[in-house]
Formats: C-alpha cells, sequence, structure tokens
C-alpha cells in the first residue's frame, strides 16, 4: 500500500534538475546522440532488442537520456513504442537471403560461399589501448557465392531436424505486447520473449546447460550478421514492396541428435535472431531456446533453463527492474502494520517468558 508523500512536489523537482546537472557532466560538450549511435553500436543494439523497437536514432538518444543506464533506456524505448500506431505487419524475413558482413561456422571448415570473420572481438587480445586508432580497412571482394545455411547442408542428408515437420503450416503468431502471456506457450511466443529478455540472464541461462543443467551439447552451426530488406505487403497493388533494411545477427545452433523407433537420429536446433550487432545475446537465445523444447524430444525438465514459466517470467528486465525498483517508494502504511504486529508479539513473548520464569522458582522463595 502507497501513501501520498506530502510536500514532496517541489523535492521531486529538485531531484530532476540535480538529475540534469549531473548527466551534462563537467564544462566539456554533450555527446551526439549520433556519435553514441556510431560508435556504440552493440550498446544501441542491446537497447533495441530488450527495449523491443527497432531504431538506432532513438536507442541512442535514449541512452544518453537514462546517463547510460541500460534498462532505464529500455524503459525509455518501450514507453515510447507503446504510442506507435501499427498500420501492418511485414513479410517474414527470409535470412537465407541475408548478405552477411560476418558469416562463422563452429561445426564445418570449409563452407559454400566461405567463413567471413568480419568485426569481431573474438581475436583481440583484451588489452586496454592508451589510444583507440581506425586503421585502414581493405575493401571487401563482392563474391556472389550462394551462402546457404549450414543447417540446410545438414538438412540435405537428412542429419537434422527440418525447420518445419512434414505438414506443418505456420499457426498466426501472438503479439506478447498485446496479449497477456499465458503458459504453456508455442514455441513463436517463446522466442518473442527471449528476443526481448534480458542478455545477462539468458546468458547465464545458457551457460547453465553446458555445465550440466541441462541435456544439451550445442554447436554452432552458423551465426551471421548483416543487413536484410524489410518487406511489406499492400493490398492495393498486390503484392510486396520494400520499406527499408535492418541489421540482424541470427544464430542457428546445433544441439545433441535425439531419434526414436519411428524417428532416423537427427541432430535438433536452436534459434535465436537479434537486432544489429548482438552475437551474445543471439546464441543466449538458441541454447535456451533448445533447452525449453524439452517436450518436444521427451526430455525430462531437470534444470532451471527448461523451466518455461521460470525462465519467460523472469526474463524482462523491465518488469523485473519495477518491481525490484519499488521498494524505494513509500511503504509507510505495510511497514508500520508490520511494526505494530512485532511490537505486539514481542510483547507476548516477554510475558510468556516472565511466566515461566515465576514457574521456575521454588516453592519456597515464592512463599
Amino acid at each position: 500500500m502507497y501513501v501520498a508523500v506530502k510536500g514532496g512536489e517541489k523535492a521531486i523537482a529538485n531531484a530532476h534538475a540535480l538529475l540534469a546537472k549531473r548527466g551534462s557532466g563537467s564544462d566539456q560538450e554533450r555527446i551526439a546522440s549520433q556519435q553514441l549511435r556510431d560508435q556504440m553500436g552493440v550498446l544501441v543494439a542491446r537497447v533495441m532488442n530488450e527495449g523491443s523497437l527497432y531504431d538506432p536514432d532513438l536507442a541512442a538518444k535514449a541512452l544518453l537520456q537514462a546517463q547510460g543506464d541500460v534498462l532505464e533506456a529500455i524503459t525509455l524505448l518501450r514507453s515510447y513504442r507503446t504510442t506507435l500506431p501499427r498500420f501492418g505487419v511485414t513479410v517474414p524475413l527470409d535470412t537465407g537471403m541475408l548478405p552477411p558482413e560476418r558469416r562463422v561456422s563452429a561445426t564445418f571448415k570449409d563452407i559454400p560461399g566461405g567463413q567471413q570473420l568480419g568485426a569481431t572481438f573474438d581475436y583481440t587480445h583484451r588489452l586496454l589501448a592508451d589510444e583507440l586508432a581506425t586503421p585502414e580497412v581493405p575493401t571487401p571482394d563482392v563474391d556472389d557465392e550462394p551462402m546457404p545455411r549450414v543447417t540446410d547442408l545438414l538438412g540435405h542428408g537428412a542429419l537434422v531436424e527440418p525447420d518445419r515437420p512434414d505438414g506443418w503450416d505456420d499457426p498466426d503468431p501472438g503479439d506478447l505486447t498485446r496479449e497477456p502471456t499465458t503458459f504453456p506457450m508455442t514455441r513463436a511466443e517463446r522466442l518473442q520473449a527471449l528476443a526481448r529478455g534480458d542478455e545477462g540472464f539468458l546468458l547465464s541461462l545458457g551457460y547453465s546447460t553446458q555445465r550440466g543443467f541441462g541435456n544439451t551439447h550445442p554447436f554452432v552451426g552458423e551465426v551471421r550478421v548483416g543487413e536484410i530488406e524489410v518487406e511489406l505487403e499492400v493490398p492495393e497493388i498486390g503484392h510486396a514492396v520494400p520499406i527499408g533494411r535492418i541489421e540482424v545477427t541470427e544464430c542457428q545452433m546445433v544441439n545433441q541428435f535425439v531419434g526414436s523407433a519411428d524417428r532416423p537420429p537427427q541432430f535438433t536446433r536452436g534459434y535465436g535472431l537479434s537486432f544489429g550487432r548482438a552475437e551474445r545475446k543471439a546464441m543466449s537465445m538458441s541454447l535456451v531456446d533448445r533447452a525449453l523444447r524439452k517436450d518436444e524430444f521427451g526430455e525430462r525438465e531437470v534444470s532451471p533453463a527448461q523451466d518455461e514459466e521460470f525462465v519467460i517470467a523472469h526474463s524482462d528486465n523491465v518488469q523485473a527492474t519495477g518491481f525490484v525498483e519499488h521498494l524505494k517508494l513509500p511503504h509507510y502504511v505495510d511497514f508500520q502494520a508490520e511494526l505494530v504486529l512485532v511490537r505486539q508479539l514481542g510483547a507476548e513473548f516477554a510475558a510468556r517468558s516472565e511466566a515461566r520464569e515465576e514457574m521456575k522458582e521454588p516453592a519456597h522463595d515464592r512463599g
């Protein structure tokens, strides 16, 4: 229960002023949002993913307003998102046509189209530099060789489960931003929740599946990073038209095989797709996605990462932040009620203790 804080309006206004002053820092020039967008792309991508809105400019602006508090920036972006009208649904992305700026596979050395390291921290020495240099980068060779997914290569030999079982029709996906969450969820709904789930939480869960708290043995089939065209169906002209391009990261995780008397042994999959350059998020998402598919493969639930309600209910950092940080707000009535109860119980305990002591005294002392 909350109570109104009387006389706090001026204090709150002063707190806002102090916050703005602290955000401006010293006399140095403020950081431009364009600078943040261009030079902190990984951070901007995280805010877009967990804020459920692809807009690098707004994500950078939110980070500046939040003074680098990522969760506050995510909350700002989600709040803004609720004000936007919805005028259509885009055509599903065909990520098989994604022209990658980066493409790596840990399962095969030689793959059609080759591996492209692209921009990555994977092979850096993790040493702090005195100055951040901008070296010359050679112009990449343009290669029109097809780049099929690694999982498609495995699929040709029936070595991995298919994208869709025979006779499968894709259902209309639910929308977590418009419909209440109910359990159990479809895989499409789970992937929505994981896509905007907290990266650190999903990373920890994904890590747990590799430490024995899950029945997986993953290999990165492929990670792709690149820009892909987004299309929108226009009924008036009868076909889809491109409306822009977005940068995405896709991870196809190949996991341990399963089989039965009716089905040959096949590798299983985990899937992750994220806005921007977000490989860690996409990989974590794919690990957790596979763990949550336990029922499809008749696996026992033996770890937190396999518990759908635990994972989904606790992956939303906006809800988690609100619930934890609301404890700072006035709870005077609640606390006073418990304080009265504790004092009353304490008085009753003291009375009982005194009565027990009197009963222990020898009879001649009482006489």
